[in-house]
C-alpha cells in the first residue's frame, strides 16, 4: 500500500489519509484561522469516514464538488454527525471562500453515503474495510482495511476507559500496520469516578451557595456525558446550543451508545433553552447549572452566559474539555479573563477544569499497540506525533512519525 499524509500528520486537525491513489480515510478541517483543510487536489475512488469530528468529516462534502461522486462509507450516527457539521459550518462562515463546499455538495452527500455498523465487513474501491467501535463517541470506528496482501489498522480516535455515553475499546484485529492516533500520549487521565466526583461537587456547592454554574461543553459527545453525570447525581440542569440537535440524534441510534435508557432518562432530566425572550439571561441570574456550547468559549450561548456570570466569585465556570491555545477558553484558565464580542472580560467566578478526555491517555494508547508489536506503528493526531513515536521505538516497536505532505509504502 502506497499511503499520503494529506493531513493530520505532525498535528491535530484536517485528518486525512489516502492509500493508492484510491482510498480516502477522513478529509477534516482544522477550526483556525483561517479554516486549513487537507494537501493536495484528490480524486478517491471511495471515502472512509472514522468518525464525526470536524477535525477528520468536516471537509467532506468538498469531495463532491464537479462531477465526482466517490461512494461515502461511515456508521450512521457518522454520516448524521457529518451532515449536521456540514450545515453549521456553512451557517457559521456562509458563502465564505474559506469553505470549499456549498448546500449543493451537503445535499450531495445523502445520495453517496453508505453506512455500515461495527464488525461488518464491506468492500470500497477493492479494499475489504471492516469498523470495529473505537469507544471515541457514537459511531466512532477503528478502520481494518484489506487489499488481500496487507491488512492496515486505521485508529481514529479512541478510547479505552468506559464514559457514561460509549464503552471503551476492546477491539484487537490482526494487522500488520496501525496508523495511531497520539493526542494524549504524554498524559494521565485521572480516574473517572474521580473526575465526576469533583465535577458534581462543585456543581452541588455551586448551587447551593446560591450561584450559578456554566459548563462549556462540546456539543458532539460531551455535552451527553455531562447530562448523564446530572442525571446519575440528580443534578438540575439546562441544556443550550448545538449539543440539543446532537442529543436527539444519538436518541436515533441506540445500538451506538453505552445505555439508550440511560440518555433517555437524561434527555428527560435536562430543561432546554431556545434562547427566545431573554430566556438565558433569566436563567443566568438563578441558582443552576447550564450546560452550553460552545465547549471553548469560542461562540455559541456560553457568549451570553459566562458574561452574565463573571462578576459574582459565588458563580462558577466548569471547564469540560481540552482548551486549545489561542482560545477564550483557554485564555480564562490562564488569565482568570476573554474576549466576549470583542472586549476583553475578566471573570471574577470560580474556573474550573476537568478532565472529560474522550481519548486514549498513555497507557490507553500503549495497552491497544501492545498487541501490534510486530506490526510497522505510524503515529499521527497529536502535538508531538515525532516524540511518541520516539518512545515506542526506545521500546521496541517499529515506529515512525509521518509529516503532513509525505509518502509512505507498507
Amino acid at each position: 500500500m502506497d499511503l499520503q499524509f494529506l493531513g493530520g500528520a505532525g498535528e491535530i486537525g484536517r485528518s486525512a489519509l489516502l492509500i493508492d491513489d484510491s482510498l480516502l480515510l477522513d478529509y477534516g478541517m482544522e477550526t483556525s484561522t483561517p479554516l486549513r483543510y487537507p494537501v493536495g487536489d484528490v480524486d478517491p475512488d471511495a471515502v472512509v469516514v472514522s468518525h464525526g469530528h470536524l477535525d477528520h468529516a468536516g471537509a467532506v462534502p468538498a469531495l463532491l464538488a464537479g462531477d465526482a461522486r466517490p461512494p461515502i462509507h461511515w456508521t450512521p450516527p457518522t454520516r448524521d454527525l457529518a451532515t449536521v457539521l456540514a450545515k453549521d459550518t456553512l451557517k457559521l462562515h456562509g458563502t465564505s471562500p474559506q469553505v470549499p463546499f456549498t448546500d449543493e455538495h451537503v445535499r450531495r452527500v445523502s445520495q453517496v453515503s453508505e453506512t455500515h455498523g461495527y464488525r461488518e465487513p464491506f468492500e470500497a474501491a477493492g479494499y475489504e474495510i471492516t469498523f470495529f467501535d473505537a469507544g471515541h463517541i457514537p459511531g466512532s470506528a477503528h478502520v481494518l482495511i484489506d487489499d488481500g496482501d496487507t491488512r492496515l489498522l486505521y485508529t481514529g480516535d479512541f478510547h479505552t476507559a468506559s464514559q457514561r455515553l460509549v464503552a471503551g475499546t476492546t477491539a484487537r484485529p490482526d494487522a500488520d500496520v496501525v496508523v495511531t492516533e497520539s493526542t494524549y500520549a504524554d498524559v494521565t487521565h485521572d480516574p473517572r469516578t474521580a473526575v465526576e466526583e469533583r465535577f458534581v461537587d462543585l456543581l452541588r456547592t455551586t448551587v447551593w451557595e446560591g450561584g450559578t454554574v456554566v459548563v462549556p461543553a462540546f456539543a458532539i459527545g460531551r455535552t451527553q456525558e455531562v447530562m448523564l453525570i446530572c442525571e446519575a447525581h440528580d443534578v438540575d440542569c439546562y441544556v443550550d446550543g448545538m449539543g440539543t440537535r446532537v442529543t436527539d440524534l444519538f436518541r436515533r441510534h441506540p445500538d451506538f451508545v453505552r445505555d439508550s435508557d440511560a440518555l433517555r432518562r437524561a434527555a428527560s432530566h435536562a430543561r432546554v433553552v431556545d434562547g427566545r425572550d431573554g430566556q438565558r439571561e433569566r436563567i443566568a441570574a438563578q441558582n443552576t447549572v447550564v450546560v452550553t456550547t460552545s465547549g471553548m468559549l469560542s461562540g455559541g450561548p456560553a457568549m451570553t452566559y459566562v458574561p452574565a456570570i463573571a462578576d459574582n466569585p459565588v458563580n462558577a465556570v466548569a471547564l469540560t474539555g481540552y482548551q486549545v491555545e489561542g482560545t477564550p477558553g483557554r485564555d480564562l484558565l490562564e488569565t482568570g479573563s476573554a474576549e466576549f464580542d470583542g472586549r476583553v472580560l475578566p471573570v471574577s467566578a470560580r474556573v474550573e477544569q476537568f478532565d472529560f478526555s474522550a481519548h486514549a491517555d498513555d497507557a490507553g494508547l500503549r495497552s491497544v499497540l501492545e498487541a501490534y508489536r510486530d506490526s510497522e506503528v505510524l503515529v499521527v493526531h497529536g502535538d508531538d506525533c515525532a516524540g511518541f513515536a520516539s518512545d515506542l521505538r526506545a521500546d521496541g516497536f517499529d515506529a515512525d512519525a509521518p509529516a503532513v505532505g509525505d509518502e509512505h509504502t507498507v
